[in-house]
């Protein structure tokens, strides 16, 4: 006679009583023995942790000179004084990030479709969109930001925006040469055989790219793109080289003030909060698509 079965879902950490029956000895001793081991780990884990912070402080706080560095990088009174600045520049690079993100994934899946095209009418199309994508992948950002926050304003045209306008233009015309080629790798990873099965149940080319293609690639290509919106949620703090006064700007206005660099160590806190729980999302999507493609194989 067989055990019971373990509960739906496949769990395999423990065991749930399915039905009224309960595990058996062994199993009840197995389940014992990983919680042990589990309590185990996180014990040596967690002293392991603790035993080198403390090292790497005393080594810090003993080095020679560390005086000059606290003084200079962690004054907490320079860091109350320019901190409300520092986190209303702040609101400005959330909002650029927002904006911008948005622009250019739909401008680098725009540019991708336009490069899958087949058929010898859309040659210019194609040929178009690949020099995008190769001009703007090997210029710096910061060139391109020159050029249309300083560059473009002075040709004097009547309508011209802001540089912050031109300033996150740069920045979304950048990223999408990169998100271009995510969503082009995502597009031809679907097998050439879906788009025929598609095309054969009467689905037009449009249809079969919106129904069919697209959903998957954007599926596959989901931690790329996190990734590159990461890479974007810290370079919008280059908008900062237009004039805008951000999170960097404010830091740099501080640090001009007190001659002391401890608002730049406040602007870095503060963005790595902002990309902390980005961060988090991109590494649980980049886990849950390898745990994917393991149960697939």
């Amino acid at each position: 006679m067989t055990g019971p079965a373990p509960a739906a879902g496949g769990r395999t950490g423990g065991f749930r009583p399915v039905d009224g029956f309960r595990p058996s000895a062994v199993q009840a001793g197995r389940i014992a023995y990983r919680r042990r081991q589990t309590v185990r780990s996180v014990l040596l884990a967690a002293l392991s942790t603790g035993v080198l912070g403390v090292l790497l402080v005393v080594a810090v706080t003993g080095a020679p000179g560390w005086e000059r560095v606290r003084t200079s990088f962690f004054d907490l009174g320079v860091a109350r004084e320019s901190f409300p600045a520092i986190l209303q520049g702040l609101w400005l690079n959330i909002r650029m990030l927002v904006v911008c993100a948005v622009a250019a994934l739909a401008l680098g899946l725009l540019i991708a479709v336009l490069r899958t095209l087949r058929g010898p009418v859309f040659f210019p199309v194609r040929a178009m969109a690949t020099g995008y994508t190769y001009v703007f992948r090997g210029v710096p950002l910061i060139i391109v930001i020159y050029l249309f926050a300083f560059g473009v304003p002075g040709l004097r045209l009547r309508g011209t925006p802001s540089v912050l306008v031109l300033g996150g233009a740069a920045m979304v015309i950048t990223y999408g040469a990169y998100l271009a080629e995510v969503f082009r790798a995502g597009i031809e990873s679907v097998h050439p055989s879906q788009l025929a099965a598609a095309r054969s149940l009467g689905l037009t080319y449009r249809q079969t790219m919106r129904h069919v293609v697209l959903p998957q690639a954007v599926r596959r290509v989901a931690p790329p793109l996190l990734n590159d919106t990461v890479a974007l949620q810290k370079d919008v703090g280059l908008v900062s080289l237009a004039g805008p006064v951000d999170a960097v700007r404010a830091a740099q206005i501080a640090t001009a003030e007190h001659f002391n660099y401890t608002p730049y160590i406040v602007a870095a806190v503060l963005f790595v909060l902002l990309a902390a729980p980005l961060i988090a999302v991109t590494d649980a999507v980049t886990l849950r698509a390898a745990r994917r493609q393991d149960a697939g194989a």
